[in-house]
């Protein structure tokens, strides 16, 4: 499996870690992002929405991580971190939605807006950040996971912007549910960290 990646990427991120956790075999392929390179013609023909991460594994091309990190799991029979019982599949999906939109809307934009000059609204995504991160603190003060007591690709999916959120002015200071998950999740065997985390 091939992934075209970018190291500051909190996207490209998930699929690395969740990679390294289950050792699963990845050929990472770093793009030239700052020269525009997921703009180009072999990458559009790969990815038409211009995005990374995008994973190639024979005639299966993928973009978005969280799609990546189920058919990654699914691809390998890894139960564990996504399991076809349909409740507790529901369970993990849920979270990748989250990532997918209230983690991605809020210090995931706020580190775009601070580390990278986006010009996106700021106060919206700190808004966005003290609710998503007061409902995780809520969730992970009874819970060691996001879902099923176990770690699964859910906590793969929230975690990364979440522990980058100080890229963005967001503190996790008042979030001590949240700094133990992190830090949890960094105890488990095989984690690779990232720029910032």
């Amino acid at each position: 499996m091939k992934l075209y990646d970018l190291e500051l990427s909190g996207n490209c991120y998930k699929v690395r870690l969740f990679a390294a956790l289950t050792g699963v075999p990845l050929e990472v392929i770093p793009v030239d992002f700052l020269a525009g390179e997921h703009k180009q013609p072999h990458m559009l023909a790969m990815n038409p929405w211009g995005e990374i991460p995008i994973l190639v594994d024979g005639d299966v091309v993928l973009r978005d991580a969280q799609a990546i990190l189920v058919y990654i799991a699914k691809n390998n029979d890894l139960e564990a971190w996504l399991p076809s019982n349909p409740a507790e599949m529901a369970e993990v999906v849920q979270w990748l939605s989250t990532a997918a939109n209230e983690i991605q809307h809020g210090p995931n934009s706020a580190r775009l807006v601070d580390k990278f000059g986006y010009a996106l609204d700021k106060q919206t995504t700190l808004k966005t950040s003290e609710r998503i991160l007061s409902l995780l603190e809520q969730h992970l003060s009874q819970h060691d996971w996001l879902a099923l007591n176990r770690p699964t690709i859910a906590d793969c999916a929230v975690m990364p912007y979440v522990a980058l959120a100080p890229e963005g002015g967001v503190s996790l200071t008042p979030y001590p549910a949240v700094q133990r998950w992190i830090e949890r999740i960094r105890q488990l065997p095989g984690f690779i960290s990232m720029p910032g985390i």
